[in-house]
């Protein structure tokens, strides 16, 4: 089977950069699991702020709010993000200083973020315990993200462009032939010029198959639960709480609690599972901080977030082996940042114009490039 352009992964990544492609030619996604989002893009506690990860992932977020807050029609004019309470980032007395540092890090980069009282703090979400609270600083504008909607809008989009995606179809072998790639899979084969290598916390094996050197991608793995709590607490409008170190978070979800201890555990590309010490530390951490009691955990789940050792995607073409794009290391924030990093990728493969927008973000085809000293 050919095509124009293949995409190894459908997760948000792969399926972001399908809709962006499909515009100019044929393109197949190879997803190796039955459905779709099945890894990482459906484990995503899905929140929307600027002012997370380092200065190239906040820029690239910044980039994408325009897309998600005004998707094309293939999203169905669905709403796909949700005003809330915004973003609160909270500090104890041990980690004061670190406010006026995240502070001023966040102006640097235009982020609309400041101070609050701690009374005000306490107003908002009344379980975090006035003991603990030092300071806090408020993002208004974060948002909740539909995960769901976004995957499926970029399904449309490219289904809309007679685009494809196989299922049931792990990539066993690459080869390339002249200027043409041959993935092979247990029951097919696919061509093209063109290969996007998607594959979440497996893009580094996907790249050793093609032979291409390892980037040194690292899984890390991150813990989820949902607990209940008490029925006489309204949290439908409570910010997401974010600890100023990112030792763990917590926000609304559908009348429950979600939570996290932001855990980063090196972890081999898997299906990854929670572990009951990771869940013990969540418990523990979001207890120490709030008012709540965490008897009975109604869900459980872990994630791969996966990094290259300077925290930020790999987006190009393989230095080694021409036609191999990488669209990798996305860590956890792939779902914010796909409208951004799809547009890269668009350039990068068929050579339009950079956008002004992104050169105003100082994000250039060197930024995210496989070249690069990672």
């Amino acid at each position: 089977m050919k095509a124009d352009f293949l995409i190894i992964g459908s997760g948000m990544a792969g399926m972001s950069a399908a809709y962006r492609l499909s515009k100019y030619g044929k393109v197949i996604v190879l997803e190796k699991e039955s459905l779709l989002g099945y890894h990482t893009t459906g484990r995503s506690a899905a929140f929307f702020t600027e002012n997370y990860g380092n200065k190239i992932i906040r820029s690239i977020t910044k980039a994408s709010r325009y897309f998600l807050e005004n998707p094309p029609s293939c999203f169905k004019n669905i709403e796909l993000m949700t005003k809330y309470g915004g973003s609160l980032f909270i500090a104890n007395k041990h980690q004061s200083k670190l406010v006026d540092k995240e502070l001023n890090y966040a102006k640097s980069l235009s982020a609309n973020v400041f101070e609050i009282e701690k009374k005000e703090v306490l107003n908002m979400v009344p379980v975090i315990r006035e003991e603990y609270l030092d300071r806090a600083l408020h993002e208004p504008d974060s948002k909740v993200m539909d995960v769901d909607l976004i995957h499926q809008g970029f399904a449309r989009g490219l289904k809309d462009n007679d685009g494809k995606i196989i299922f049931n179809s792990e990539v066993q072998k690459i080869e390339k032939n002249n200027n043409l790639w041959k993935l092979i899979t247990k029951n097919d084969e696919f061509f093209s010029p063109i290969v996007i290598n998607a594959a979440g916390a497996w893009c580094d094996e996907v790249s050793i198959l093609a032979g291409c050197n390892s980037l040194n991608l690292a899984p890390k793995r991150r813990t989820v639960i949902i607990f209940d709590h008490l029925k006489d607490i309204n949290t439908s409008k409570w910010p997401v709480v974010i600890d100023i170190e990112d030792n763990f978070y917590f926000k609304s979800e559908a009348g429950k609690i979600l939570a996290s201890p932001a855990d980063e555990t090196d972890s081999p590309p898997c299906d990854s599972q929670p572990e009951e010490l990771d869940i013990a530390l969540t418990i523990d951490r979001i207890e120490n901080a709030t008012n709540f009691k965490i008897k009975n955990i109604d869900h459980k789940w872990s994630g791969l977030r996966s990094f290259f050792p300077d925290r930020t995607p790999v987006v190009g073409e393989d230095p080694s082996r021409s036609g191999f794009y990488w669209l990798a290391g996305q860590g956890g924030y792939g779902i914010q940042t796909a409208p951004g990093i799809s547009k890269i990728i668009e350039c990068l493969i068929t050579g339009n114009n950079w956008p002004d927008y992104l050169y105003d973000l100082s994000i250039t085809p060197e930024t995210l490039s496989p070249k690069r000293k990672i």
